[in-house]
């Protein structure tokens, strides 16, 4: 909504000046006489003051602006109004006492301004009223895709990276897997040189390194070497050692960090080695910032972070902020047979901001890990398949 005053000498000059300005589909909101500025303009003859709006398509307003823009339009008409009612009651008064008005106070038609404001009340009203429908459509749509969000169990923070407030549910679905196909991210190298497993417990990170290290060897045909720094937890080592003897690999235990130098030294005509870690808890800095001491000593570049798929939302934020000083460089997500939705997926690739270079989906040692391909996490993550 646009809105000018007009200073013309009559009220054609006027119009055509609105005319040219605003164009044909101006608005008059008042009009008046006025006196010319400074001192010669009190000998002057008065002029026309002429206040007009005109829309402007509203290409650089929302709605919310253009109410207001009309609220001001109807103030000055008000006022205009007002100003010129009060003027001529007081001329009425004066001509009753004997004193007549040198000059018409104003030739205002206020029925004419009374009926435009009316009619703008009417249409901020009516605006008023589209505006709130159109809030309530947006809420219900927005709760619609946020409710969708929750089935596919995928984190509400991620809305607006997939979402606006206008879409419909089924153009949302659309968008969606547009979206997870953008930010989806497989890494599937050549593994090589030393790869080292790093996550909080109850993950299945031994298990996952038992798994690798047969896929590598009897399926790959690599030779492997497995160390393992996990001497806290009972059973961790045997169980290792066990896998080991089974693949027929090396295997080391490393009960410090100056010992890590002579366990890869041992192994240095391996194609990969592989290293187990003891579970942390992301919320010890100190615990992890021992791990980082190993980490450092094995001065490798593949840190895989092993997180399960089971791990709740709000979890996952505090894992992978807890991990960020160990400088990981992929995901390796586990237990996806023990759940029936995969929205971590999601989450912990966004928020994580790294590829996924594993799955695990079972117990069997070497089957159940492999490289996935972005079109089956899509199809998990939109319930389309499942692991069982």
């Amino acid at each position: 909504m646009i809105i000018k005053k007009f200073i013309a000498r009559n009220m054609n000059e006027a119009m055509a000046k609105i005319k040219q300005d605003l164009g044909q589909d101006a608005l008059i909101l008042s009009q008046r006489k006025i006196r010319q500025s400074g001192i010669r303009g009190i000998f002057l003859k008065k002029v026309f003051e002429v206040t007009a709006c005109v829309d402007n398509g509203g290409e650089e307003e929302n709605s919310t602006e253009a109410i207001e823009n009309l609220k001001k339009a109807m103030a000055i008409a008000k006022y205009n109004m007002e100003n010129n009612k009060a003027k001529e009651e007081l001329g009425s008064r004066e001509t009753n006492r004997g004193y007549a008005s040198k000059e018409p106070v104003g030739d205002l038609d206020n029925k004419k301004v009374l009926y435009e404001v009316k009619e703008m009340k009417s249409l901020i009203a009516s605006l008023s009223k589209d505006i709130g429908k159109e809030k309530n459509n947006d809420n219900k749509l927005k709760e619609d895709l946020l409710s969708y969000m929750e089935e596919l169990d995928i984190s509400k923070d991620l809305y607006n990276n997939f979402f606006t407030t206008s879409m419909e549910l089924e153009e949302g679905k659309i968008t969606l897997k547009q979206g997870l196909n953008k930010l989806i991210d497989i890494k599937n190298e050549n593994k090589s040189g030393v790869l080292v497993l790093v996550g909080p417990t109850g993950v299945g990170k031994t298990t996952t390194i038992a798994k690798l290290a047969g896929k590598l060897s009897l399926i790959d045909k690599k030779k492997v070497g497995l160390i393992t720094i996990d001497t806290y937890r009972i059973g961790a080592v045997d169980q290792l050692k066990t896998y080991a003897d089974i693949i027929n690999i090396p295997f080391k235990v490393v009960m410090n960090p100056k010992e890590i130098s002579e366990a890869l030294n041992s192994m240095k005509d391996c194609d990969v080695i592989l290293v187990d870690t003891t579970g942390r808890s992301s919320k010890n800095l100190m615990q992890i910032s021992e791990l980082r001491s190993f980490i450092d000593k094995i001065e490798s570049k593949e840190v895989s972070l092993v997180i399960s798929s089971t791990t709740k939302n709000r979890d996952v934020d505090t894992i992978l902020r807890g991990y960020e000083n160990l400088n990981y460089s992929s995901v390796i997500v586990t237990k996806l047979d023990e759940t029936s939705s995969y929205g971590a997926l999601v989450n912990i690739t966004y928020k994580g901001r790294k590829p996924i270079s594993y799955i695990t989906t079972g117990q069997s040692v070497p089957d159940d890990i492999r490289v996935p391909n972005k079109e089956e996490i899509i199809k998990l993550i939109l319930g389309e398949e499942s692991i069982c």
